[in-house]
């Protein structure tokens, strides 16, 4: 089995999200909820990362708090960017930015604001390492509030 799983990430199949999903097909409350104890789990990971000075793998994980619930809020509300994605078997960086685009119109601008917070983690903190510890904490605190929202909206 964890042959099976390497093989899936080596040819960048994202295993975790796919058996969210398929959970999430049967109980989707339960996939909502997975996903946001996946959330908690990479933001405690961040923090401790940006406790040890790695702002790279600190901005990473970020990065997954915010794809997390985004997908949670976009499974809670039925968005028409997480039935593309159930139907193509993937999300894309540009469907959660359009997901959080649309839930921002009905939930507030801390999702969009969290999102491009952990999107620009991702790019510049992570691939570029390009950012400090101190430069990242303004942006993890953005990705901090969206998982908190979310966890009052979802009622987790």
């Amino acid at each position: 089995m964890e042959e099976l799983v390497k093989k899936a990430e080596e040819m960048g199949i994202d295993v975790e999200d796919l058996i969210i999903t398929a959970m999430s097909r049967k109980d989707p409350q339960e996939g909502i909820k997975l996903r946001l104890t996946l959330a908690r789990k990479y933001m405690a990971e961040a923090e401790e990362y940006l406790k040890r000075g790695d702002s790279a793998q600190a901005s990473e994980k970020a990065y997954k708090v915010a794809e997390e619930v985004v997908k949670a809020l976009s499974e809670k509300f039925n968005l028409p960017e997480y039935q593309r994605a159930v139907r193509e078997g993937r999300w894309y960086a540009y469907t959660l930015g359009s997901a959080s685009a649309s839930l921002s119109k009905t939930l507030g601008e801390w999702v969009v604001n969290g999102w491009s917070s952990a999107y620009f983690l991702h790019v510049w903190g992570f691939h570029e390492s390009k950012l400090s510890v101190t430069d990242i904490i303004p942006y993890l605190e953005g990705v901090k509030k969206l998982l908190e929202n979310a966890e009052k909206v979802i009622g987790s």
